[in-house]
């Protein structure tokens, strides 16, 4: 029975990366006949201590468990046949990597965001600018095969190992069917994702704000992912993500939106808003930018707008027509299941490990 380590920064159902990158494909690897580890370096107490306001002390304490997990995992390489990376194996450096490389076990990484490159938009604390994003080339020449999540990141990675498979991020349909919920006969125009890429909701509000001038009380707008979100002018208080509402609370958007900056950093991501979206039927617009003009069709399965008059545009269309929303919101699903669910991909998860 081969065994398998999986290393993360966080617990299972804690990071939306490690959800839909990996953590959907265990229970179909156990069922191969492969043994999973998973070592996530921060708990649930840790995880409120290191990502909270000050105590330094206790952030220092953190780091220093975190070193002495990852030396247990160090110390027991050699009873697996492979290490899975999921980013990178510690926060700093790549002296566990490089240790890691020294073991019998063969090294698997996966990335699906540009994590070479400081995300330049977002406000960069200490702790991210002492991460040396620059060391992802690094750790890919250490490990016998890279997993990357769109051709733009495979491209990035062969300048650092031959050895490259594309595996996009996927929705499983079994979890993500849609919920008849009661819902106003108001339009919603819905956006989820996090406090960290909140940035990328704003960037829509100028369009937003013409909508809500053009057509009033027949709309209204939902921000899922981000608590401490208002917008007075659109009438938004932002919610929190909640695994066991997640889904529920999507239904309740009509229009899904995921706009995002044309930039090196958002060229990398791999449109997993989006395909949440349309996994539950609910007509998508994306800024087409990376993996995001692959995966839509404008016009059929969703569509892309790069302007505030192309989102303006788009929104309208949508908003006019109810037709028009079943017709796209169907379609997308039909896009998910054949190209980016679960079921599709999870073969390639199983090659993966077989090399």
């Amino acid at each position: 029975m081969p065994k398998i380590l999986f290393l993360t920064l966080h617990r299972k159902e804690r990071s939306p990366g490690q959800r839909f990158r990996h953590e959907q494909y265990l229970d179909f690897l156990e069922k191969n006949d492969f043994q999973i580890t998973y070592s996530n370096m921060l708990s649930e107490k840790q995880d409120k201590i290191f990502y909270g306001p000050g105590n330094l002390m206790g952030k220092v304490g953190v780091g220093i468990s975190a070193i002495f997990k990852r030396l247990k995992d160090v110390f027991r390489a050699n009873q697996f046949d492979y290490i899975f990376v999921y980013r990178d194996a510690f926060f700093f450096g790549i002296l566990y990597e490089w240790l890691f490389k020294k073991s019998k076990a063969k090294l698997v990484f996966d990335f699906d965001d540009s994590i070479w490159l400081q995300d330049e938009s977002s406000n960069q604390s200490v702790f991210q600018k002492l991460k040396n994003p620059a060391k992802t080339g690094k750790i890919i020449s250490y490990c016998d095969l890279t997993i990357a999540g769109n051709d733009y990141l495979a491209n990035y990675a062969s300048n650092h190992t031959d050895n490259i498979t594309i595996i996009p991020t996927t929705i499983d349909l079994d979890e993500y069917s849609r919920v008849e919920i009661k819902k106003s006969e108001k339009v919603c125009i819905g956006w989820s994702g996090s406090f960290s890429t909140i940035k990328h909701f704003e960037s829509a509000v100028e369009a937003l704000k013409i909508i809500k001038d053009k057509y009033h009380d027949k709309v209204y707008f939902k921000v899922i992912g981000d608590g401490n979100y208002a917008n007075q002018e659109l009438d938004i208080k932002g919610l929190p993500w909640k695994a066991q509402t997640e889904v529920s609370d999507l239904c309740e958007i009509d229009i899904g939106i995921m706009p995002l900056p044309d930039d090196d950093w958002s060229k990398g991501k791999c449109g997993l808003k989006g395909l949440q979206y349309m996994a539950l039927e609910i007509p998508t617009i994306m800024s087409p930018v990376g993996v995001n003009s692959d995966i839509i069709n404008s016009g059929e399965n969703g569509f892309l707008a790069g302007t505030t008059e192309e989102w303006v545009e788009k929104l309208s269309l949508l908003i006019e027509d109810s037709q028009l929303r079943m017709k796209v919101g169907k379609a997308g699903r039909s896009t998910v299941e054949k190209e980016y669910s679960v079921d599709v991909n999870k073969d390639k998860w199983l090659s993966a490990f077989q090399f």
